[in-house]
């Protein structure tokens, strides 16, 4: 699942949606595969993914700990 280049999205903000989606639709439930995972999966830096994840964090989506990962919020 590469993201798309040409889009008007920036990269971290279409993986951000991805996973939203993703979440919403509780294909993820619980932990989010690692960093370096979605990096790999999504053609992208760890960087990218790492803005992405705190947009989902600043949105309330997920929440993240430190050596641990990052979760969905219960609703």
């Amino acid at each position: 699942m590469a993201i798309d280049r040409g889009a008007p999205q920036w990269p971290y903000q279409q993986l951000a949606a991805r996973l939203r989606d993703q979440i919403a639709s509780a294909q993820i439930t619980g932990q989010l595969p690692s960093i370096k995972w979605l990096a790999q999966e999504y053609g992208l830096s760890e960087k990218t993914v790492v803005k992405a994840l705190r947009l989902l964090v600043a949105e309330g989506v997920i929440a993240t700990y430190p050596n641990r990962g990052s979760f969905v919020v219960a609703e």
